[in-house]
């Protein structure tokens, strides 16, 4: 039996009959290409970007880029990725009102590297934080460049003044790691991205005590042809939504210019965060401003930390640019939240 829809054209008294499968067809071209558009204007970068560069530094350096960031009462503070002039990187405190103006950065290093230790050999880079409600506390992960490689460490704070450093992780070659900001069935869980036989895809672990890892499993992987094709791994910590977990991440794109690092996202289940519901299929955020395409490494955007004014309902990504600089760009939370319902649901990676 054949099923058939119609349309009626305007101002005529045609009808076309056409097949379901076609009307669906047509539907989902229409909703494909009100989600592209969406997509292509959902974040604003600030207009007084870049929000910090190297000769804001009270102290000589080369670059600052790859901040963690997280909402405090009294205002934004980002924890940012400093390069100094040997090429080895640490990290420094940062704190403004509005997170975008008037920054307060700390005078000497706030988080250095034991460079006589195995672990910490050749710096430290790339941080994320999370609130951890449980212990009361705020957790750091960040790499540290060891010997064997970039492994994911841990670091616990009560006030960015003191830190309890807990040690690796997980082994090397690992990166782009957050943990969760709650534990799920008694057991908090770590998105990372290890390299596995030259694989770069992203993977989530658990832990009953944030020292002894197992359960690891496969998130998300690159995609074959799309902006993520080469490498992907995970951008700011994750953001509990009404709807899951939303999730940023960067993918890479080989060309024949050089690697494009991209922002996408992911919608994860809320109480099983190792379930993918749904993936944007375009990326949401990429260097297109001079100050992300020119730097110490060209056409880079790479977003490590996230903050959400609840009375503004507004978003802010913080991302290196280019590798040597920070920005912000923002997003209404409604429209965010709109765009991810409207992205396909998810098929197992």
């Amino acid at each position: 039996m054949a099923f058939f829809c119609r349309i009626d054209f305007y101002r005529s008294r045609c009808t076309v009959r056409l097949p379901v499968s076609v009307c669906q067809f047509r539907d989902r071209i229409m909703a494909d290409n009100i989600r592209e558009h969406l997509a292509h204007d959902l974040f604003r970068r600030y207009e007084g970007n870049p929000i910090l560069e190297a000769k804001d530094w009270p102290y000589p350096v080369n670059s600052v880029f790859n901040p963690a960031a997280i909402k405090l009462s009294d205002g934004t503070l980002l924890l940012a990725r400093v390069e100094d002039l040997r090429g080895f990187s640490h990290l420094t405190l940062c704190k403004s009102k509005d997170g975008l103006t008037n920054w307060q950065i700390d005078d000497k290093p706030t988080m250095e590297a034991d460079h006589g230790s195995h672990e910490e050999r050749w710096g430290l880079e790339d941080p994320r934080i999370v609130w951890l409600e449980e212990q009361g506390q705020f957790a750091i992960t960040y790499v540290s460049f060891s010997e064997g490689g970039p492994l994911v460490s841990l670091a616990i704070t009560k006030n960015f003044h003191t830190f309890a450093r807990m040690g690796a992780m997980l082994p090397p070659e690992d990166k782009d790691a957050c943990l969760f900001p709650r534990r799920f069935n008694g057991r908090f869980a770590l998105i990372h991205r290890p390299i596995v036989r030259g694989e770069a895809h992203i993977w989530i672990s658990s832990s009953p005590d944030l020292k002894h890892w197992g359960d690891h499993r496969v998130l998300m992987q690159t995609r074959t042809g799309f902006w993520d094709g080469q490498r992907i791994g995970l951008a700011c910590q994750p953001i509990e939504i009404p709807e899951g977990w939303l999730v940023f991440y960067h993918g890479v794109r080989a060309t024949a210019a050089g690697q494009i690092y991209r922002i996408g996202a992911v919608l994860l289940d809320i109480e099983q965060p190792w379930n993918v519901l749904r993936r944007s299929e375009e990326w949401l955020l990429g260097p297109r401003m001079d100050y992300e395409r020119i730097g110490d490494v060209s056409d880079v955007v790479f977003v490590t930390g996230a903050t959400v004014n609840k009375e503004s309902n507004m978003l802010y990504l913080y991302y290196g640019a280019a590798d040597d600089k920070i920005a912000v760009a923002m997003a209404d939370m409604d429209a965010v939240r709109e765009y991810m319902m409207m992205c396909p649901e998810s098929k197992s990676d």
